[in-house]
C-alpha cells in the first residue's frame, strides 16, 4: 500500500522534470522552467516536512507526559 510520503517521493522529481519540461515545451526559456519547477519541487517538500509532519501518534503521547522533578 502507498502511502503520503511515498506519494511525495514519486512527485519530487516528476515535479522538477515535469514541470520544466512542460514549460520548456510551450516556450519559456530553460533557464526560467528550472528555477520553476524546483520550486516546485521545494513546495512538494516543504509540506511534507512542516504541513503534514511524519510524527507518530506515540511521540504525541510522550510529550504529553509531565516533566520529572529532579528533587
Amino acid at each position: 500500500m502507498t502511502g503520503y510520503y511515498d506519494i511525495v517521493l514519486g512527485l519530487i522529481p516528476v515535479a522538477l522534470l515535469g514541470i520544466t519540461a512542460a514549460l520548456t515545451f510551450v516556450g519559456v526559456s530553460l533557464t526560467a522552467a528550472v528555477p520553476i519547477g524546483a520550486f516546485t519541487a521545494m513546495g512538494i517538500i516543504g509540506h511534507a516536512m512542516f504541513v503534514n509532519t511524519p510524527a507518530d501518534a506515540s511521540d504525541e503521547a510522550r510529550s504529553a507526559k509531565p516533566p520529572l522533578n529532579a528533587d
